[in-house]
């Protein structure tokens, strides 16, 4: 393997890393109050509005039915308004935004339905508004399920972010489409599929470290 080609293989962990690590954040920004909102809204929620919710219910329902590769074309035109052209590391970043937002968003209201209703009347009881009760209880409750469902999503978008490589996204997917599938280059494919595995069992694994540092029931069995 020449130089040239362990340059390439860098710079395509640096996007991929880039695509991610960028959709993930910007994912979040969108997602998180999102599901809040679907939670708050929710039947069960804390404030329930059934418009509400089903606006928000069937967005989130429509994006997520698109298979990513299809969506990732059908925004080629959007991604070209937004960052001035559809192909290469930071375009990518907009349709993968677009498809993780209404998951992130699933994740967050799952976690919060899982909260424990006592604790909720608890807070209410002692005179905690319905903003008091999703940041200092619902979201410090469900914060092991939060960042599973984080270290889920981040997994989720490294795949789609490789799966761009085939409409130039740039990335180690885009190298294994073009050496791996175009030129036939076995070694080259081999090699960014191991470095696709190795970043995800990273992300795993810190992942889980985390949650298990942030859970006091496991803490407390310890």
């Amino acid at each position: 393997m020449n130089e040239q080609i362990i340059k390439m293989i860098l710079e395509g962990i640096r996007d991929t890393l880039y695509m991610t690590l960028g959709s993930v954040i910007v994912g979040y920004i969108i997602g998180l109050p999102l599901g809040i909102l679907l939670y708050v809204t929710g039947k069960n929620g804390l404030s329930p509005n059934a418009f509400i919710y089903r606006i928000g219910d069937f967005i989130c329902n429509i994006i997520r039915s698109i298979p990513f590769l299809i969506l990732l074309i059908l925004l080629i035109p959007f991604t070209r308004l937004v960052v001035g052209q559809s192909y290469g590391s930071t375009a990518t970043i907009v349709p993968l935004v677009i498809c993780a937002a209404p998951y992130i968003a699933r994740v967050v209201e799952s976690s919060l339905n899982d909260v424990d209703t006592g604790v909720i009347e608890a807070a209410r009881s002692m005179g905690a508004s319905n903003a008091d009760i999703i940041i200092k209880v619902l979201l410090l409750e469900a914060r092991t399920s939060l960042i599973t469902g984080f270290t889920i999503t981040t997994g989720l978008l490294l795949g789609y972010s490789a799966m761009s490589g085939t409409v130039g996204g740039g990335g180690l997917g885009d190298i294994a489409v073009r050496y791996g599938y175009y030129r036939w280059q076995t070694d080259i494919m081999i090699i960014t599929v191991v470095l696709l595995i190795i970043i995800f069992q990273i992300i795993q694994m810190i992942g889980t470290r985390v949650s298990i540092k942030v859970d006091h029931r496991k803490r407390k069995e310890q």
